[in-house]
């Protein structure tokens, strides 16, 4: 079903429009008390993940609330781990984690890949259905996959860390176990996003939240390449690229069949669009953090970033919506953004 509100894919397809559209990373969550509502009477995240009907209802509930111009399909990246075998635990304080990891060419072997780890993931596919159908044409469904470095981070680290030390040395003693388990997440993260374009997704977006921990030479061998195999996979919909702290990459983001790159709040609105050329569109970056300010010094610096990127701009933050921002200043930063017209 083609959206009502298609703006965010015309401007992904490079195509004029009136105004930017505006969604916001981590926009389903504990910003919304309806989303807290929920989380609070199950005993674990994996269960709202895991429940398609729960993760449909998270998923529309900004669409609801705020009038954001897409919704994005409430999961985890990590699902594409325990899809290969490889299961993960949430914990409240402490994050995700892994019981297991990957430390040997054993362990890479035992792991599933492609269509048979993606085809492990049906409550995925049945949230996407049951979103849209909540949805009834309104806005574009996005759905998202972690990029394969940031994957390959977590599944040989354990856990979310400030370095990932664990991680990078296997990038640089062992390169070619590095390539090997990298080479087995693309194919699954492929396959995966496949199955959820089949379920109705209209665009798809790569995170790959631990992209700036590596320098540029490591992220143009460990990284760039299996990004690229990703989009030139996925010629169906609209793919963008967010990779969080990966600045000296941009010229390398525009050169992939990407159509839009989400920029983090340290990028300049104006070098990155020198930097990428005309297209694809960018998207971002409004800190998260300014949505702490009062109302009238969000409304100044929303339209600032608006006026700063100009056309084939997709307005968000610079990285999710902290959960304690006021709800109110979030609504601020969607209504200043839906009131704002070029050329006006």
């Amino acid at each position: 079903m083609k959206p009502v509100n298609d703006l965010l894919l015309r401007v992904a397809r490079g195509e004029e429009v009136e105004r930017p559209p505006v969604w916001l990373m981590r926009q389903a969550g504990r910003i919304l008390p309806q989303y807290r509502a929920i989380r609070e009477s199950l005993s674990d995240f994996k269960v709202l993940v895991e429940t398609p009907a729960l993760a449909a209802e998270v998923t529309v509930q900004p669409v609801d609330e705020l009038g954001v111009d897409a919704a994005i399909l409430f999961s985890d990246i990590l699902v594409i781990p325990q899809a290969m075998g490889l299961p993960y635990e949430m914990a409240e304080k402490r994050g995700p984690w892994f019981p297991d990891t990957i430390r040997s060419a054993s362990d890479i072997a035992a792991l599933l890949e492609g269509e048979e780890a993606a085809a492990r993931l049906p409550f995925v596919y049945e949230a996407i259905r049951q979103t849209n159908a909540a949805l009834s044409g309104r806005v574009p469904l996005i759905g998202f996959a972690g990029a394969p470095w940031t994957l390959l981070a977590y599944m040989v680290e354990g856990q979310g860390s400030k370095t990932f030390t664990k991680a990078k040395q296997m990038l640089f003693p062992e390169p070619a176990l590095a390539h090997h388990l990298l080479e087995k997440i693309t194919s699954s993260v492929i396959a995966y996003l496949k199955l959820k374009i089949e379920a109705g997704v209209h665009l798809v977006q790569l995170f790959d939240s631990w992209a700036g921990l590596l320098g540029p030479e490591a992220y143009r061998t460990f990284a760039l390449p299996y990004i690229r195999q990703i989009c030139e996979a996925i010629p169906e919909v609209p793919v963008t690229v967010f990779a969080k702290g990966a600045w000296f990459a941009l010229e390398d983001f525009a050169a992939l069949p990407c159509q839009v790159i989400g920029l983090d709040w340290t990028m300049d609105p104006a070098q990155s669009r020198s930097r990428v050329g005309e297209r694809p569109a960018l998207q971002g970056n409004l800190d998260p953090c300014v949505l702490f300010s009062n109302e009238e010094e969000i409304a100044r610096q929303t339209r600032q970033m608006l006026d700063d990127f100009g056309p084939g701009h997709i307005a968000n933050l610079g990285h999710g919506v902290y959960p304690d921002t006021p709800l109110e200043n979030v609504r601020c930063f969607v209504n200043t953004v839906k009131n704002y017209r070029y050329g006006g």
